[in-house]
């Protein structure tokens, strides 16, 4: 019922609206009427209101709660059961214990900020307010050893969205799981597995994206080698948006990969890529590679030129000639 307070207000952002309009069109007491309108307040909107005339929506709080991402949402399931968090150490640690209770296929986890956010191989991730952080629990009727494809559609989804909303075509991804705009890095993507021998129990993708933050605030490490939506683009976005599309085009495109298979999403993740045919040098669990990258195959691998030698990279750290940093 307080969303449905909001969509009020909302839907009459240049007027008030009485207390007892509200009351009438909802159905609920006077009291009630009251309780919604400060439990909005506390959540960060700001509400004017006016004895006799009664309330107006003056601003909305830069959080990403349910009742912000929810509305002009469009999916079937993507984003449908959704948790929100100041803080968490990680969203695919949460995602994964709701996985593991049974959550529907879609499950979105978000925090605000995480204390603990990781990449691949470990590595940690900076993850302060301002940024998209979050999991989204999939199910797909897989064998396990597909689960690493997931994370190149969560990779063209992202990429589609980013350069539909910046007006781009210089984003790209590194890969396998960074996004990245003129060899800087805007985001990545971790992909986790529980399953069995023959089938995925569920995966976990889990999505971090600079969006309102100044690269300039980035830990010493990082600095130059990170770049933001907000840097990009000139100003503060709005991060619901950004939300929102993602959702829809992860949806769109893992449906397309259960029902064409991989192809197609390798086909668009080529397109989009910012490593094929570039000199670069991969670090892997054997040691350091130093090569060519010709191509993508089937599985997602990288194919590296040696010089001659074709080596198959199934994982590893990539670091491309003219890499900031």
């Amino acid at each position: 019922m307080k969303a449905a307070v909001l969509e009020l207000l909302k839907k009459n952002p240049e007027s008030y609206v009485s207390g007892s309009e509200i009351s009438r069109t909802l159905d609920i007491s006077r009291t009630a009427v009251w309780k919604h309108i400060r439990a909005l307040r506390e959540e960060g909107y700001r509400i004017e209101s006016r004895s006799r005339r009664g309330y107006r929506l003056r601003g909305v709080p830069d959080l990403l709660i349910p009742e912000e991402v929810r509305a002009g949402l469009t999916t079937r399931f993507c984003g449908r059961t959704y948790y929100h968090y100041p803080l968490l150490a990680s969203t695919n640690d949460r995602a994964k214990e709701l996985a593991w209770q049974g959550a529907p296929e879609g499950t979105t986890v978000l925090a605000e900020e995480q204390s603990g956010g990781r990449g691949r191989l470990g590595r940690s991730w900076h993850s302060p307010r301002g940024g998209l952080w979050f999991s989204v629990v999939l199910r797909p009727a897989l064998p396990p050893v597909r689960a690493p494809e997931a994370t190149f559609v969560a990779a063209v989804a992202g990429t589609d969205v980013l350069r539909t909303c910046l007006e781009t075509d210089e984003i790209g991804i590194k890969w396998p799981n960074d996004f990245v705009w003129r060899g800087k890095k805007l985001g990545g993507i971790l992909t986790e597995l529980s399953g069995e021998l023959d089938r995925i129990n569920h995966l976990v993708v889990g999505i971090g994206l600079n969006v309102n933050l100044d690269p300039g605030a980035f830990p010493a490490p990082l600095s130059g080698t990170v770049t933001s939506v907000q840097e990009i683009r000139g100003r503060p976005v709005s991060r619901a948006n950004y939300l929102r599309r993602i959702l829809t085009a992860l949806e769109r495109w893992y449906l397309v990969w259960l029902a064409d298979g991989f192809a197609p999403v390798l086909a668009a993740w080529k397109r989009y890529n910012a490593c094929l045919d570039r000199n670069l040098r991969v670090s892997t669990p054997e040691g350091e590679l130093a090569g060519r990258a010709v191509d993508v195959d089937r599985d997602g691998a990288l194919l590296l030129d040696l010089g001659g030698e074709i080596r198959r990279i199934v994982t590893g750290e990539l670091f491309m000639e003219g890499d900031v940093g």
